[in-house]
């Protein structure tokens, strides 16, 4: 799963858990940052009673970087300068015979009050945003994926999307790039989002960059030498995705660099060697835990990690990167750490979900009115 279920804390209290971020350049308006988070799974109810946390600050950030080092050190520098969209959301009310709820957002170009659910979303100062229950984007074999954890093995195709027909809360934000850090900025920027409390002590609860770090790679126990007896993903979760705390950076490591050696094994060739300290050559990047926009370049619906593998092999970047939202991340993902691109795709069979989300605001398909009960999701208790 992309980030749904994402450590013990995630799992225990789903209102908090970050299910997927997906950043990406306007494919209608040039020159507009869209930025997307998707919270809440597993909750098999209605769409019409699925609401937001009254309790909780939804956040998306945003800063501008540039690429400070390129080849096998290839590193970002993050800005200091930021902007970020912070949503906060009554207790839903009853009008007239069905419940409704309103939020704010607080934005950088002044707050902008939302109606959940309100399909037109709400505009102001070159903002535009949407909150809402919508259909779970994200799309993947549990039976694949989990079986690559449990048996070492690449598993053989069963094609079943195990998310099909599943509903998530979402917040959408598209920005006039150019109102943010101003016409002579960075064109590249970085993206997270973070749920926390809200209120005079906060604490951030959960925290994504980069889709399947925690489900793919860190979930992965078995293959840390040094921390084999800790999940250490709600710790992960606690921290800024812009500036890691010095304090849990060696179980961090050690847990990228062992899950992904594992990975590398799997076609029975070593595409990726590890330095001389044991280092993965993707840990450090990675680690850099953050979707990377170049708002140059035009949308590109298959941008994902490409600017970042550009500069581990010291070229130029060609895309926009971000991440779209019908961007077959498990396939692209899989085949990187396995076999670095040099040999065939690596898939789990589930190209799509049912019902590709469109190009046109705010960018996710319409939620299921009843979704499906789940099946067993490996990894997910229930």
């Amino acid at each position: 799963m992309s980030d749904h279920g994402a450590g013990p804390r995630s799992i225990a209290n789903p209102e908090i858990d970050i299910t997927d971020v997906f950043a990406f350049p306007s494919p209608e308006r040039p020159g507009n940052l869209v930025l997307v988070m998707c919270i809440f799974p597993f909750k098999e109810i209605e769409a019409t009673r699925l609401f937001f946390s009254d309790a909780l600050d939804y956040r998306l950030r945003v800063r501008p970087i540039r690429v400070a080092a390129s080849g096998p050190a290839a590193a970002f520098a993050v800005g200091h300068q930021e902007c970020h969209f912070s949503f906060a959301f009554d207790v839903p009310k009853m009008s007239g015979d069905r419940m409704v709820q309103t939020g704010v957002c607080r934005s950088p170009l002044g707050d902008i009050t939302v109606r959940v659910g309100d399909e037109g979303g709400a505009h102001s100062n070159g903002v535009h945003i949407f909150a809402g229950c919508r259909l779970d984007p994200f799309f993947v074999d549990q039976l694949f994926s989990g079986g690559i954890r449990m048996t070492r093995k690449i598993p053989p195709i069963t094609a079943v999307n195990s998310v099909e027909g599943q509903n998530v809360l979402s917040i959408v934000v598209e920005v006039e790039h150019g109102k943010l850090f101003g016409a002579d900025a960075s064109s590249l920027v970085a993206v997270v989002a973070e749920t926390a409390t809200n209120g005079s002590f906060r604490a951030r609860l959960d925290r994504v960059g980069r889709p399947e770090i925690k489900n793919f790679i860190m979930m992965d126990k078995a293959a840390d030498t040094v921390n084999r007896d800790l999940d250490v993903r709600d710790l992960y979760s606690e921290e800024d995705g812009f500036k890691l705390r010095p304090d849990y950076l060696g179980a961090y490591r050690a847990r990228l660099n062992g899950s992904m050696s594992t990975y590398d094994s799997l076609d029975g060739k070593t595409d990726w060697p590890l330095d001389k300290n044991g280092t993965h050559p993707l840990t450090e990047m990675l680690l850099a835990d953050f979707l990377v926009v170049d708002m140059s370049k035009s949308f590109d619906e298959d941008g994902y990690l490409e600017i970042e593998l550009a500069m581990l092999d010291g070229t130029e970047h060609k895309t926009c990167g971000g991440r779209w939202v019908n961007h077959d991340i498990v396939d692209s993902l899989f085949t990187i750490l396995i076999n670095k691109r040099n040999g065939p795709r690596i898939s789990d069979g589930v190209d799509q979900t049912a019902m590709p989300a469109p190009k046109v605001f705010p960018y996710l398909s319409p939620p299921n009115p009843m979704p499906p009960k789940l099946p067993a999701l490996v990894g997910i208790p229930k």
